[in-house]
């Protein structure tokens, strides 16, 4: 259905993190982690109380018990419409300042921006999606169209009155008493998260979403996956206890992984890992793509690097491109890569390889679960497009900004540095009353005036008359900086050097 010859899920667990890698075709092209001490809350359902409300935002914050406040759009608040494409009316006359509201979350709290919220509740299941408050029925559009016409008779069947169901990818080949099961199982819940908001006051945590494994083995795991290898033994007996209740068919592919050398190590996924925090990724025929953050964007440029090719010029550049979108889709998968995104193919001269790297690069993103609009390759080879951001990505997950660098990627090189530290050592000899200073300072900035001509037996030539400047080496001094030993008189100076 998507090209993919062998799909495989890996679940391994630790002390520290759940961590869980899709496997395609032996390759990683998606990976997700969840810490201990800092679970996911997407999903959640929480009873929560209005805050404030921004009418010139057009949005609400709602506490729903955690550190920062709940962002609600207007368009996300579910009312009584007469009229199917009527107009939300004013978030103003929707809500009131501390009235109770039920609320999912959909996006994570990132930065400084709190979750974002929806009152338009959804209740994930394993083969579908119930949807309380709408009488709305959608099927995945990655289901074949014979598949679809099948599912959507038996939902109409099956849907219950008043409230809508999506149809999962993961339903296909699922029978009617598959999706009977699923949908009473789904109102059972429903049922009691409704009579638990009921029932108690705000603010409270009313559903919580299942474990990272749970979920992505509800969410993901079908017939068309080969296996799912999991290497720890609770895990092993609850995804197993799942797929027992849900899909019974697939338990034959669950597998414990018990060996010795630790699972992400013996299919290479730590390694693969690590590759996806860098800004280079190289191609198999030596081009290379480069991948670049910045406060609005993602910016992925394209180049032929060592690829020189056999033909022509342009032929050369085509294949770049044709091997660079998938790359580039794989790495937005695997980075979980969101928000706008600037694609720059190396520029092709021919319209018709255009579309072709166009058309290649739009059956990649078919394979990805995150919903995405692309704009067309333009004659400069540029691809606009978004995708959904839900949470952090991978760099940001794992990573934190540079202390150094303070997230720009680049720092003042050695010679900048060596000159301020210079600077900074002068202005003191200028401006301060002592006759001698001595200073200690890192062996990198004591090279640099050597080489320049500015140290002649530990005395630094500053140019300032009648004061004399002593350095010494010292390893541990950053190397921006110059720490003053001593200030005083010629004598007390010399008197520190021995």
């Amino acid at each position: 259905m998507d090209g993919v010859k062998t799909k495989e899920l890996m679940i391994s667990t630790d002390n520290f993190e759940t961590r869980v890698a899709v496997l395609e075709d032996r390759k990683l092209v998606e990976i997700y982690i969840e810490r201990t001490d800092a679970t996911s809350i997407v999903g959640n359902i929480y009873l929560g109380r209005v805050r404030d409300i921004l009418p010139g935002m057009q949005a609400a914050f709602i506490d729903i018990g955690i550190e920062r406040t709940a962002f609600l759009y207007v368009g996300e608040i579910v009312y009584p419409k007469e009229e199917v494409d009527q107009p939300a009316p004013p978030i103003q006359h929707l809500l009131k300042q501390g009235q109770d509201i039920l609320v999912q979350v959909i996006k994570e709290p990132m930065d400084a921006k709190g979750a974002r919220v929806t009152t338009e509740i959804t209740i994930p299941g394993r083969y579908l999606v119930l949807l309380p408050f709408s009488d709305f029925v959608g099927i995945s559009r990655r289901l074949d169209d014979d598949e679809r016409a099948r599912l959507r008779e038996i939902v109409e069947v099956v849907k219950p009155m008043d409230m809508g169901l999506i149809v999962r990818t993961a339903a296909a080949a699922a029978s009617e008493d598959d999706l009977k099961d699923d949908v009473r199982r789904l109102v059972t819940l429903w049922n009691k998260i409704n009579r638990r908001a009921k029932s108690t006051t705000p603010v409270k945590l009313i559903y919580s979403e299942p474990e990272l494994a749970i979920r992505i083995v509800r969410d993901l795991f079908s017939a068309d996956y080969r296996r799912l290898s999991i290497d720890d033994v609770r895990t092993f007996n609850k995804v197993k206890g799942y797929l027992e209740q849900t899909s019974p068919e697939l338990v034959r592919k669950v597998e414990y992984y018990s060996e010795r050398l630790p699972l992400f190590d013996k299919y290479n996924i730590n390694d693969e890992i690590d590759a996806a925090l860098r800004r280079k990724v190289w191609l198999r025929s030596g081009g290379y793509i480069t991948i670049d953050d910045t406060e609005a964007l993602t910016a992925i440029d394209v180049n032929t690097g060592k690829f020189v090719g056999k033909t022509s010029l342009e032929e050369t550049i085509f294949k770049t491109n044709l091997e660079a979108a998938e790359e580039v889709v794989r790495h937005l998968r695997l980075r979980d890569i969101g928000g706008i995104i600037v694609i720059d193919f190396i520029d092709m001269a021919k319209q018709s390889n255009r579309e072709e790297v166009f058309r290649v690069l739009n059956e990649a993103l078919a394979k990805d679960r995150t919903k995405s609009r692309v704009i067309e390759i333009s004659k400069l080879g540029l691809v606009e497009m978004t995708r959904k951001n839900v949470a952090q990505n991978l760099q940001e997950f794992l990573g934190e900004t540079c202390a150094w660098c303070g997230g720009t990627g680049r720092v003042l090189s050695k010679k900048t540095t060596a000159i301020q530290v210079f600077r900074m050592i002068r202005e003191a000899a200028l401006l301060r009353e002592a006759e001698a200073f001595l200073y200690k300072i890192n062996p990198l900035v004591l090279d640099f005036f050597e080489d320049h001509g500015k140290l002649k037996d530990d005395k630094l030539k500053v140019d300032v008359p009648e004061k004399l400047v002593y350095v010494v080496s010292d390893e541990t001094v950053p190397i921006g900086q110059a720490e003053m030993l001593r200030e005083g008189s010629r004598r007390e100076v010399e008197g520190m050097l021995g």
